[in-house]
């Protein structure tokens, strides 16, 4: 599973979710027969295309909170369950991205202090690269590379 994560990551995301499948039928029904399970792992593993994209992504999160600190969540996107919380303006302005074609709109996210920061580059896989197409289509220059 962390070969799946750390080093296919995006470039094959079922690399994932067959190497936990691998993992659950080995607890499920032990040795010897978990040796093939583990082998068709293993092989689809190793010929899976690699991408770090994920992993440098959220390191690089994760290095932006512990200098910038925490960051208030942008009030649009606050749920507002109380009074006081709808007369702070939590959740005024908030677009349901479901109501929007392509169940996207452009909606600030990420708090004030980070609105401009951007965490994940696709790497080049033909499967990045959707998701990067994907980006490009909703938030046009802020993610052209």
């Amino acid at each position: 599973m962390i070969s799946a994560s750390e080093d296919i990551g995006l470039a094959n995301p079922n690399a994932l979710l067959l190497a936990n499948a691998a993992f659950d039928t080995v607890m499920k029904i032990g040795w010897p027969e978990a040796r093939i399970a583990l082998a068709e792992a293993a092989v689809y593993l190793a010929v899976s295309p690699k991408s770090n994209s994920a992993y440098l992504g959220i390191d690089a999160a994760l290095a932006e909170v512990k200098e910038s600190g925490n960051q208030p969540v942008p009030l649009p996107i606050r749920n507002a369950p109380t009074k006081l919380m709808k007369s702070l303006g939590y959740n005024d302005g908030y677009k349901y991205p479901h109501d929007y074609p392509g169940h996207f709109t452009e909606q600030q996210y990420l708090p004030d202090a980070l609105k401009n920061k951007r965490f994940w580059y696709a790497q080049h896989s033909p499967q990045e690269e959707k998701h990067y197409q994907w980006m490009v289509q909703c938030w046009g220059e802020r993610y052209k590379k």
